[in-house]
């Protein structure tokens, strides 16, 4: 685990930084690669789309977790609010704002924004398991302490440490990355079958909701709870499953009641 690479005079070159512009660059590369093979053209726009919806998602995700997470730290610090080498980067803002900017973009350009996210879906949850990637060199994102000698003892210099000194913590991000590849498998095999459109993407919000909701259970750096029982991240996890799922369900009797009877 390593967070600094090398360093250029007094400028450190990150694994944090560099590991999450390949998930971007990969990401993209991966979703140019089945926009192509759909035939219809548009991977023109994928070189674009990705770089302003990557964009998006790191502005999104710092937003997310500034203020909805550490306002009460950040709005006493503000000149640390771009530090996102401290950790600090919640995943589920950055699909948020990240999804809005690809829904503007293709509408901006008259492209089938539904069919899109669909095909993108599978590229998505790829970027997320490989940023995880960079959230281990960081040491973020961490879990609690397992109270055994199973976890990963992370070094001095990270937060983690910080937190909890030299007490092995939960592979929190690393079985986050994980599910997250298994996902990617998941909605490629999905999308082999004879489903609706839109149903793909709104699986792909379904599982990693899922996903994310378990995975809070084990979570060391945002302990904080909502409604007295539940994380933000689980309180965001539960209500965008729920919505996702009527969505499927919707979308799949549509298109059962628009065939035509035989």
């Amino acid at each position: 685990m390593h967070q600094y690479l090398f360093f250029i005079g007094d400028f450190p070159v990150r694994a944090y930084g560099l590991v999450l512009s390949l998930s971007i660059i990969l990401a993209t590369g991966v979703g140019y690669f089945f926009v192509k093979k759909e035939g219809r053209g548009e991977e023109q726009y994928l070189v674009d789309l990705g770089i302003y919806c990557g964009i998006a998602g790191l502005i999104g995700a710092r937003l997310w977790d500034v203020f909805f997470f550490d306002w009460d730290y950040y709005s006493q610090h503000l000149t640390e609010l771009f530090n996102v080498w401290q950790g600090g980067m919640a995943i589920q803002g950055g699909i948020f704002l990240g999804v809005l900017t690809g829904v503007l973009y293709c509408r901006h350009h008259h492209l089938d924004t539904v069919h899109l996210m669909d095909v993108l879906a599978p590229a998505i949850i790829l970027g997320q398991a490989l940023g995880r990637c960079a959230n281990l060199l960081n040491g973020d994102a961490f879990g609690a302490p397992t109270g055994s000698s199973f976890g990963i003892v992370y070094p001095a210099t990270t937060l983690a440490a910080h937190t909890y000194g030299t007490q092995p913590l939960w592979p929190a991000e690393i079985w986050e990355g994980q599910l997250d590849m298994a996902i990617f498998a998941l909605l490629l095999m999905f999308r082999c079958t004879n489903h609706a459109k839109g149903q793909c993407f709104a699986l792909y919000v379904m599982l990693y909701s899922i996903a994310r909701f378990c995975l809070e259970f084990l979570r060391g750096d945002y302990a904080e709870k909502v409604l007295e029982f539940m994380t933000s991240a689980q309180t965001t996890s539960f209500f965008a499953f729920i919505l996702a799922f009527l969505i499927f369900l919707y979308l799949g009797w549509k298109k059962a009641t628009s065939l035509p009877n035989t």
